[in-house]
């Protein structure tokens, strides 16, 4: 059994998350390589099995813009050669935050949320004060690990600071604008991870102080936490819906927050290239592994 993991040119030193997931591979008798993802040289065709793991770098081609696209038409074409993990139809369509209406369509807590398509122009000032948002947030709807994000106090600085920020991406990509969710700070995020549809771990993440940033990139820290029965099964149902007609998938993050009011929010659902966190539960990697094992079996 050949298994490749999708991986990107430059991953940096410090992540070495995945290997406990490499190793529970090898212990199963795969074959693991570990390539990246735009490798014209690979031969796809000669593994029975590619799992898309740490292909960070096609949210940001380093001009501007993103190649998301192009990624996408990687995983169609990999899909064709081999098993991908997970689905191509999946890729497209999580890469791309309209997934977060697709599932607050059906039903899922999200944040109050404008959708900007790009080119499109706002006052921010009259959108924000006709909701009673006390501050607000701004991202890319394709983007991740805090690309391009902004937030804001609902006042003279903070107005123009969001009107300037919207000014220089919409012209190019669509975004999004929410309210700012203070509890954030102190309470982070928590991460809710599933193989094969199953619940397996959860992480608590936690910004340095003063910032909403739950990324270790920029200094956050992240712990095993735990969660109640009914909370593992509310976001079970977001990673069914996710997975649509290749539900279950292989893998899956819930990341969830409060709101002001303290209301369980998703906050976003990674089911491309998500860390899992393997190093806050030792049997996770086994988990991960045993689930693709039996999908190849």
């Amino acid at each position: 059994m050949r298994v490749a993991i999708a991986s990107c040119r430059e991953l940096p030193e410090w992540e070495k998350d995945d290997l406990p997931l490499y190793a529970a591979l090898r212990e199963r008798g795969a074959e693991v390589a570990v390539v990246a993802w735009d490798d014209p040289e690979i031969r796809w065709g000669s593994f029975d099995a590619c799992l898309i793991r740490t292909t960070w770098d096609y949210w940001d081609d380093g001009e501007g813009g993103d190649r998301r696209d192009e990624f996408i038409a990687w995983a169609e074409r990999v899909e064709g050669m081999t098993r991908l993990f997970n689905p191509a139809a999946t890729v497209r369509w999580n890469t791309h935050k309209r997934y977060l209406r697709d599932l607050a369509g059906a039903g899922a807590p999200l944040a109050p949320t404008i959708w900007l398509p790009a080119g499109a122009t706002i006052d921010v000032a009259a959108a924000v004060t006709e909701r009673g948002w006390t501050g607000g947030f701004i991202k890319p709807q394709i983007g991740a690990c805090a690309r391009g994000t902004l937030r804001f106090a609902a006042d003279e600085a903070g107005f123009a600071a969001a009107q300037a920020h919207l000014g220089a991406y919409l012209g190019r990509e669509p975004m999004l604008l929410q309210p700012y969710l203070r509890r954030v700070e102190t309470e982070g995020e928590t991460s809710l991870i599933f193989f094969d549809g199953a619940f397996s771990h959860a992480v608590q993440k936690i910004p340095v102080p003063g910032d909403y940033r739950v990324q270790d990139d920029y200094g956050a820290s992240d712990r095993p936490t735990q969660v109640s029965a009914a909370e593992i099964a509310a976001a079970a149902e977001l990673v069914a819906a996710a997975g649509g007609e290749h539900a279950p998938l292989l893998y899956a993050r819930v990341d969830m927050m409060r709101d002001d009011s303290g209301r369980w929010v998703l906050a976003e659902l990674e089911v491309v290239e998500p860390s899992l966190f393997f190093r806050h539960d030792e049997a996770a990697p086994g988990r991960l592994a045993d689930a693709l094992v039996r999908r190849l079996a």
